[in-house]
């Protein structure tokens, strides 16, 4: 269950307002529009119900509308009070122009928490909003599109490629997204929404992960972990267009926050520029370091002079300094463990501690007055600070778990403290509410009396404490300095605050009035440019790896001047004159270059692609003058394009490959200067749909035999072949489609293959009979049995087991084996097989088995099997006349040409076989055998030579090689070679 109050007199009274919104809702979530908070939307709890309820009145009705989708989140237009963005628990985004009362399906696979509203003179629609989004092609893309006009026609893709999950960024001027490839992070950053570029980041980073830490002013703070981090990562400061970085303070502090989020150790002060906090990682220590010219210069925090009872503290720099907490609250109602304020420049208070390093066990809070140049302890133990009456005041309140009856007052930046009782009954505080309202002089602190009791809410009213409004005379003058040099990122600053002790209040007109004026450029308003770093004498040195043609790097990307000194003016920075004529970017005349580092590579970074689809490929290159290089680009299919410059290529050349195979895709970059070439190898891939593994049904133990994985669409592409057999654990791999393998274990023998073309893996199984030797004979049928031929393989091996029972009674079951083959007219095969473990009797069990084929043979030559498909449906099973029988399940077609050629292989082969059968005079029905001997008898006659014998002998050869026929052409004439090498052993399965 869930309760709503609502209160008009800022905590004073409240009333009720659970019949307001309906008595069995529970609401889940409470919404005040951002620009308009006369607007709140409540969402009731998804695992009851999905609804949401409307106030336009500051809650004192509501209006409810139910949807048919579970909210997980909303995001409000920064300027439009009735637009909205929602986010659904199944990762579909949709839209409202109402407020709610009407929503609209956007897409339905949106990555969490990579959505984002335009932004205002930078995106030409107001209703623009840009998504990260997986396509229906599985990858995830960059999207746009207007919230009224969201179909996959309508949508955009400003970054051709796919993008790695999780990666979007739109913030400010700058759009960030990630692409990996190969194992490796590379970034690129769209700036003022022009075409993206890749980020440059020292060549030796090799960045794991990268965060977006702040864009204010034009320049992009970022942390990125390198490849030889795992705990830390390195700060890097950018160019106002967020391409070039450059190194600012290494091995930063990280952690995990509550939900798992990376959580960088790095603090920017509110209220003045250019002022960050870190905690950086130094021999196995954790130390605090602040800077005033935004990363160039870094040091440590100097420690009080004394303690809270005034005893001079022993700390020395840089054996001993300060330490600071610099991680926010993820609790919103705690001050959490530093904070600063807009309305209250140069003041900050945070936990931490003096020593060496930092410590979580020895805390105690700190204040700066002075924007972190000195520093006063105010607790020895840990506090919540809160600001009020903009910045004029300090309460504190003890962060505990035992109950507590008070807080602290103080009025000259914590110089001193003034102790106040909030309730009567000792409390224990779950937090605190500020009002961000009338001059933030009422606070709401809400906990419970006992661990039992319902929550207490207890209105803190500090207007008493104010006795006037200020006046001109209560106020002194700050000057902004670091460590006395009184220019701050190239300015003097003056701010107005109020004096120490006095009680006034500030108001809402209040203003800090803030004079500046610039200052005269000097060394340190200017930081190392890309490819440079700086040396202990405070020389910008190329690195080793930054080659001297890369400094014309600006050429490269269309501009007209390049920076030839290696420093560049702190981005934000104020100063004139001085220095700055000598250190500022030259505008030069970029030099003419010929093409050097020419890369080619696909959208997604895949090297294979689906027949049929678009192929985009990125054309890169490292150095030359991209608006007067020509580029060719061979598709490898007998299709090529060209381009007078790089500018209709920056987005990728897209191309559809009509044809399987691979294709050798070249770029080609020529200039005045010189030419460079690129060559990329693309796998063009039919999916596979189905595999059917071509086995023997039985095979001889230690013959080999030939295996065969048929494919379709045949004309697949380039496809690999995994063969497992029997127990083994580790495949053969191939290329080619068929495979020679030896049996060696007597026994059904499995046989499986795995056929993988582009992200598509199929399977197919097979068992083969694997014995010393057998005898065999092809059967027809009946033609009623055709009728009810749905040629499939269940039914096949169905009809199979009917077949074997309605043979002769009295043979073992293990001695038979009849194989139906696909395709019509239905045919089989039957196989009489020796008994288990006949091995030492080798000579008996022929013997035996020429006994079971008599009897089999002649029950089939006198029509004496038969059974019953179906009530009414008798089957008579007869041997096998002069028909054609397929040997595999394909459906591919034969020219004419190809068949016309291998009948006249089989008859030529036939003519050659009775020449070679009659001069040996060897009968006809055979058993199959291993030679194992030179004296061995090859073929070793199975029934006598009576009259009835040519009845059944003829037929049985020549039905095998019939069935020819209807392979595969290359199955069949791979065959026909094999019979022709080796008359004598042939076999046809």
């Amino acid at each position: 269950e869930s309760s709503l109050w609502r209160s008009t007199d800022y905590g004073t009274t409240y009333e009720k307002l659970n019949d307001k919104v309906g008595l069995k809702t529970v609401l889940s979530y409470l919404y005040v529009s951002p620009t308009n908070k006369r607007k709140i939307m409540l969402l009731s709890d998804p695992e009851i119900e999905s609804s949401i309820l409307i106030s336009s009145d500051e809650g004192a009705t509501y209006q409810k509308y139910r949807l048919n989708f579970y909210i997980q989140s909303l995001l409000f237009h920064p300027k439009q009070e009735e637009w909205i963005l929602a986010y659904s628990l199944d990762q579909k985004l949709y839209s409202s122009m109402d407020f709610g009362r009407k929503w609209q399906l956007m897409h339905e696979r949106v990555t969490p928490n990579r959505f984002y509203w335009s932004v205002a003179g930078l995106d030409k629609e107001p209703d623009l909003v840009h998504m990260e989004a997986r396509t229906a092609d599985g990858h995830t893309h960059y999207l746009t599109c207007r919230i009224q006009e969201c179909s996959e026609t309508k949508r955009s893709g400003p970054f051709s490629r796919s993008i790695d999950v999780s990666s979007l960024v739109v913030q400010d001027e700058y759009i960030f997204i990630q692409v990996t490839t190969g194992g490796r992070a590379t970034y690129y950053v769209s700036y003022r929404r022009e075409p993206f570029a890749q980020i440059k980041l020292p060549k030796y980073s090799l960045p794991k992960d990268m965060h977006i830490i702040s864009t204010d002013e034009n320049q992009v703070f970022a942390a990125v972990q390198e490849w030889n981090q795992n705990d830390t990562y390195n700060l890097y400061i950018s160019d106002t267009r967020g391409v070039y970085f450059t190194l600012a303070l290494e091995n930063v502090k990280s952690s995990r926050g509550l939900e798992g989020n990376i959580v960088i150790d790095l603090y920017e002060v509110a209220g003045i520029k250019g002022i960050f906090l870190a905690n950086r990682k130094v021999d196995d220590q954790i130390k605090t370091f602040i800077t005033y010219n935004k990363g160039r210069d870094w040091r440590l925090l100097q420690a009080p002079d004394t303690d809270l009872r005034g005893d001079p503290v022993l700390c020395q720099l840089p054996f001993c300094s300060l330490h600071l907490r610099l991680q926010l609250s993820e609790n919103p109602y705690t001050s959490g463990s530093i904070s600063s304020k807009e309305t209250a420049p140069g003041l900050l208070v945070a936990t931490g501690n003096i020593g060496s390093e930092l410590s979580y066990t020895d805390v105690g809070v700190f204040i700066s007055s002075d924007g972190g140049n000195s520093w006063r302890q105010i607790f020895d133990e840990e506090y919540n600070v809160w600001f009020l009456d903009w910045g004029g005041a300090l309460v504190a309140m003890k962060h505990t778990s035992v109950p507590i009856r008070h807080m602290w007052v103080s009025f000259d930046e914590g110089r001193s403290w003034t102790k106040y009782s909030f309730t009567s009954t000792p409390l224990f505080v779950d937090g605190s509410l500020v009002d961000p309202g009338i001059e933030t002089q009422i606070m709401t602190v809400f906990g419970h009396f006992s661990l039992r009791s319902e929550w207490q809410l207890v209105k803190v009213d500090y207007k008493s404490l104010f006795s006037r409004r200020c006046t001109k005379d209560d106020y002194q003058t700050w000057h902004l300095h670091n460590q006395g040099e009184p220019c701050v990122m190239g300015e003097r600053k003056i701010y107005k605050k109020r004096k120490p002790g006095v009680q006034c209040s500030l108001g809402r007109d209040y203003s800090q009035t803030v004079v500046s004026e610039p200052c005269v450029c000097g060394q340190g308003d200017f930081e190392c440019d890309y490819g440079y770093e700086r040396h202990s004498n405070n020389q910008c040195i190329p690195a080793f790896w930054f080659s001297p043609s890369s400094l014309s790097k600006d050429c490269n990307v269309g501009q007209n001047y390049w920076n030839s000194t290696g420093y560049r003016r702190i981005v934000s920075n104020n100063c004139t004159d001085g220095l700055r004529d000598k250190y500022m970017a030259k505008m030069e005349k970029c030099p003419g270059k010929a093409p050097r580092g020419l890369h080619i590579l696909t959208s997604d970074g895949k090297l294979v692609m689906e027949q049929g689809h678009n192929a985009t490929f990125i054309i890169l290159m490292e150095e030359g003058d991209l608006q007067r290089t020509n580029i060719q680009l061979d598709f490898g299919d007998g299709i090529a394009v060209s381009y007078a410059n790089f500018s209709p290529v920056e987005d990728g050349i897209r191309h559809v490959y009509k044809s399987a195979g691979i294709f050798q895709v070249t770029a080609y970059a020529e200039n005045s200067l010189g030419s460079d070439t690129a060559v990329l190898f693309l796998h063009v891939v039919c999916p596979v749909e189905h595999v059917h593994l071509s086995v023997p049904f039985v095979a001889i133990r230690n013959k080999d035999v030939n295996i065969t994985a048929v494919v379709w669409p045949s004309q697949a592409g380039t496809l690999t072949y995994f063969w497992w057999f029997g127990n083994s654990t580790k495949p053969l791999i191939t290329l080619e489609s068929s495979i020679s393998y030896m049996f060696t274990v007597e026994g059904m023998n499995t046989v499986t293959v795995q056929v993988a073309g582009g992200s598509t893996l199929i399977q197919d199984t097979k068992e083969v009979a694997v014995h010393e030797y057998f005898q065999s004979q092809l059967l027809s049928f009946s033609p009623n049995l055709d009728y009810h031929n749905p040629d499939i393989p269940e039914w096949r091996q169905d009809v199979g087991k009917v077949i074997k029972r309605a043979l002769v009674t009295g043979i073992p079951d293990e001695q038979i084996l009849v194989a139906l083959f696909p395709g019509l007219p239905t045919s089989a095969e039957l196989f009489i097989l020796p008994h288990k473990n006949t091995t030492e009797r080798r000579k008996s069990s022929e013997a035996d088995l020429e006994q079971v084929v008599e009897i089999l043979f002649n029950a089939l030559n006198q029509n004496l099997v038969q059974f019953e498909l179906k009530p009414g449906v008798e089957v008579v099973v007869y041997v096998t006349q002069l028909t054609l029988a397929p040997l595999v399940d394909s459906s591919s077609s034969h020219s004419s040409s190809a068949m016309l050629m291998l009948l006249s292989v089989v008859f030529v082969g036939l003519a050659v076989f009775l020449i070679y059968k009659f001069k040996r005079k060897i009968p006809w029905i055979n058993i199959y055998a291993q030679v194992q001997h030179d004296k061995e008898q090859e073929m070793i006659g199975s029934v006598s030579q009576s009259e009835n014998a040519p009845k059944i002998t003829l037929r049985f050869r020549l039905g095998c090689w019939t069935r020819l026929c209807n392979m595969p052409t290359s199955l069949a004439l791979h065959a026909c070679l094999s019979f022709l090498q080796d008359l004598a052993s042939f076999n046809c399965f």
